[in-house]
């Protein structure tokens, strides 16, 4: 069986705490899948705004998800806190990816490592659009 790699940049620069909500547990009482993409979006949510950024606005343009690959490590469970590290790379001229790692902070064990890629978009015009300059400058430039 093949898998899937990713391979994250050195650094992740920005960090939050997120905790496994029951709401994220499936049947298998272990963080489902479709909720660590919900993790994600708030882990990136979070990051942007420390960089004075939103979805809606990201330095003069909205964003919007094209894709999505997550690489599961280990289950996570109700109550769990997570490290979710969070970095911007792969810019281009009218989107970047997205980069992630989920760690369980009571034993270190890697639980995911993500990549997102998203596109500037202007939602008026129902087409992407450029990336922002104010938005490269602050996010591809290590802090």
């Amino acid at each position: 069986m093949s898998r899937v790699k990713i391979e994250l940049p050195e650094s992740l620069p920005f960090v939050t705490e997120l905790e496994v909500r029951i709401g994220d547990v499936n049947y298998g009482r272990h963080l489902g899948n479709d909720a660590v993409l919900g993790l994600l979006h708030e882990a990136r949510l979070r990051f942007l705004k420390q960089n004075g950024f939103t979805e809606e606005n990201a330095g003069g343009a909205a964003m919007i998800m094209l894709d999505a690959v997550i690489v599961y490590a280990a289950q996570a469970f109700h109550g769990d806190r997570l490290r979710a590290e969070v970095g911007a790379g792969d810019f281009g001229a009218c989107g970047c990816d997205f980069y992630y790692r989920l760690t369980r902070i009571a034993d270190g064990r890697e639980i995911a490592r993500a990549k997102t890629a998203l596109a500037f978009f202007d939602y008026a015009a129902h087409r992407i659009a450029r990336m922002p300059a104010e938005f490269k400058a602050r996010l591809a430039t290590p802090a």
